[in-house]
C-alpha cells in the first residue's frame, strides 16, 4: 500500500472533504451516545436545539464564536504559509494580560486617558503583545530550523505560568478576596452589546470585519500572494524572489496579532478581567476550525459557528439525557483527525 499524489485536485472534491469529515464525525460520536445508553436521535436534536434552537441559543453560540473567529484567523494565516502555529492559546492570553495592563483599573483609576486614545492603544498592546510571542518562534524555525510545533506549544505553558504569576503578583485584584484574578477593565473601555438583552457583543463584528480582512490580504496584496508561495514551496518560492525571511516575519506578526486581539476582545467583550480559565482551550480549537474551513479565511466564521453551536448545546444536551458534555471535545477532536485525512485523500489516492 502507498500513496501516489494525483496529477489534478477535483474543486468538488475539495468542497466536499469537511462535509465527509463532519458526516464521519458525527457517525463516530453516535457510537459513543449508544454506548452511554442514550438515544441518538434525540441527542442529536437536543444539541442543535441547545446551539441554534431559540434565540437564546444562537446568541450564547454566536458569544462563544467570537474568539474562535479570531483563533481560527490566526491558525489560517500561519498554516497558509507553512508555519504551524499551535501558540493561539498562549498568545489569547498575551493579548488579554496587555489589554488589562493598559486599560485595566490599576490603582482603583487606571490611566486617565480619554476613550477614543485609550481603547486603540489597548488593542494593539494586545496585538502585539501575540505577535511578539510568536515572532520568536519563527524565527528560530526560519534561521535555526528549530521545529515550530514544539516552541508554539511550550510557549502556551510559558505565557500561562507567566500570566499566573501576575495574577497572583502585581496584578491581582485587591476587591476580589483572594480570588487569582486580574484588575478589571475600565468600564468605558467594554464592548457594547450587539443584541439587547444578551451577551452577544460588538466583539462579532471585529471578527467578521478581520476575517474579510484576511480574505483580501490573500486574494489582492502581494503579502497574501508571497505567503501561499512559500506555504505551497519554500524553496520554490525563494527561487523565484519571494522575500522568505520577512513573509514568514509578517505572517507571524499576522497571526500572533489576530490571536491577541481575540484576549483582548474576550476580556473588553464578556469577562472585564483576566483569569487562568477565561479561555476554555480556544487556542487549540482554532486549529480545528481552520482545518474545518480549508484555510479559508471566511469559512472560518462558519466553523466557529459550528464548533461553538455544539459546545454550547452539550451542557442542555447533557442535563436532558445523561451524555457527558466532553461527547463535545470528542466530536471537535474528531472533526480535525477526519478533515485532515478527508483533506489528504483529496491529494493522493491509495494504490497497491
Amino acid at each position: 500500500m502507498r500513496l501516489e499524489r494525483r496529477h489534478e485536485v477535483s474543486r468538488g472534491a475539495l468542497l466536499l472533504a469537511p462535509v465527509g469529515a463532519v458526516a464521519f464525525t458525527l457517525l463516530v460520536a453516535a457510537l459513543l451516545v449508544l454506548w452511554a445508553g442514550a438515544p441518538v436521535a434525540r441527542t442529536y436534536g437536543l444539541l442543535l436545539a441547545g446551539g441554534f434552537g431559540s434565540v437564546f441559543a444562537w446568541s450564547e453560540t454566536l458569544t462563544r464564536a467570537i474568539p474562535l473567529i479570531l483563533t481560527g484567523l490566526a491558525a489560517t494565516v500561519a498554516f497558509k504559509a507553512k508555519l504551524f502555529n499551535i501558540g493561539a492559546e498562549g498568545q489569547l492570553y498575551a493579548g488579554a494580560i496587555a489589554a488589562v495592563a493598559v486599560g485595566g483599573m490599576h490603582g482603583g483609576t487606571g490611566l486617565e486617558w480619554p476613550v477614543w486614545l485609550l481603547f486603540p492603544l489597548m488593542m494593539l498592546a494586545a496585538a502585539a503583545a501575540g505577535a511578539l510571542l510568536l515572532l520568536g518562534p519563527a524565527l528560530m524555525k526560519n534561521k535555526l530550523g528549530v521545529d515550530e510545533v514544539v516552541t508554539t506549544l511550550l510557549f502556551n505553558f510559558i505565557m500561562l505560568l507567566a500570566v499566573g504569576a501576575l495574577l497572583d503578583g502585581p496584578m491581582k485584584d485587591p476587591l476580589a478576596m483572594g480570588w487569582p484574578q486580574s484588575v478589571a477593565l475600565q468600564s468605558d473601555l467594554e464592548l457594547s452589546k450587539l443584541i439587547a438583552q444578551t451577551r452577544v457583543h460588538t466583539g462579532l463584528l471585529w471578527g467578521l470585519v478581520l476575517a474579510v480582512l484576511v480574505w483580501a490580504i490573500f486574494r489582492y496584496t502581494v503579502l497574501g500572494f508571497d505567503i501561499r508561495a512559500l506555504g505551497a514551496n519554500a524553496r520554490g518560492a525563494a527561487f523565484a524572489g519571494v522575500p522568505v525571511t520577512r513573509t514568514v516575519v509578517l505572517t507571524a506578526l499576522l497571526s500572533g496579532a489576530l490571536a491577541g486581539l481575540a484576549g483582548a476582545i474576550e476580556v473588553a467583550g464578556r469577562t472585564s478581567y483576566v483569569t487562568l480559565d477565561m479561555s476554555p482551550n480556544y487556542g487549540y480549537a482554532g486549529i480545528v476550525i481552520a482545518m474545518l474551513a480549508g484555510l479559508h479565511p471566511l469559512g472560518v466564521v462558519a466553523s466557529a459557528v459550528f464548533v461553538a453551536g455544539v459546545l454550547v448545546g452539550a451542557d442542555s444536551m447533557s442535563r436532558a439525557v445523561g451524555v457527558p458534555t466532553y461527547i463535545a471535545d470528542v466530536i471537535v477532536a474528531t472533526a480535525l483527525l477526519a478533515v485532515l485525512v478527508a483533506t489528504l485523500l483529496t491529494q493522493y489516492r491509495v494504490r497497491k
